[in-house]
């Protein structure tokens, strides 16, 4: 791995990004819908929805930069293992979570017998609540870590997990917004019975696409002005 980046907060830009992604789309919108199918066919495969969307992350880096780019380019398995891992991780985690409340529900309804009791309400409620809030937490501190695996070919999940951590500070606000925004705007075309979501659907990640590639350009390390700082003192 060539670390080429210094990790630091972003400056998120959710408007930009947004007007971003709608150009983009609107501009080859059916070569990225083909790649956005291509991505969906991946996520059937088990294990492999993460690298799906981030084999077409990369596709639209190619796509916005004007290189040549195929949507066969979603069935790449060279990055299999860090998402692998990933998804690893997320699976366990949740599954963590989730073991107080395969302890405490029949441990309540021991307890409760016949009689209806509100015991179960008041305690499952804010659990639930906690669970939420945790999944939620480490999902936005996480952001960037589709974008460190793809663009930065950061394979150690630790290292990419500490530097998003740096690269969300203070932004998981703005990065819940923008997530909560993209998802309703993508999923629009339900008004079209269904048929317009797939039309919708591919914003999202084209949208993510905008907000991964100008954090990676925000920690881009500039080794030129580092040599020159470096032989100046």
């Amino acid at each position: 791995m060539n670390v080429n980046f210094t990790a630091k907060p972003i400056n998120f830009k959710l408007g930009e990004y947004l007007s971003k992604g709608f150009e983009l789309l609107k501009k080859d919108f059916g070569n990225i819908f083909v790649a956005f199918l291509c991505c969906l066919v991946m996520g059937i495969i088990p294990f492999c929805g993460m690298l799906g969307a981030g084999n077409f992350y990369q596709y639209l880096r190619k796509v916005n930069r004007g290189q040549q780019a195929s949507p066969s380019d979603i069935f790449n398995f060279d990055k299999f293992m860090p998402y692998f891992i990933v998804q690893l991780i997320l699976i366990g985690g949740i599954l963590l979570l989730y073991i107080p409340f395969i302890f405490l529900m029949p441990a309540i309804a021991y307890t409760q017998g016949d009689d209806p009791s509100p015991v179960l309400s008041l305690i499952m409620i804010p659990y639930m609540l906690i669970i939420y809030a945790a999944i939620l937490y480490f999902v936005l501190k996480g952001f960037y870590i589709p974008a460190l695996i793809s663009f930065k070919d950061v394979t150690d999940i630790k290292s990419a997990w500490n530097t998003s951590k740096i690269m969300t500070k203070d932004n998981l606000l703005s990065i819940f917004l923008f997530s909560l925004v993209v998802g309703i705007l993508s999923q629009i075309g339900i008004i079209a019975c269904g048929i317009g979501l797939l039309a919708t659907m591919p914003f999202m990640y084209v949208a993510n696409y905008f907000a991964y590639e100008d954090a990676m350009s925000q920690i881009e390390r500039d080794e030129i002005s580092e040599i020159g700082i470096q032989e100046k003192y």
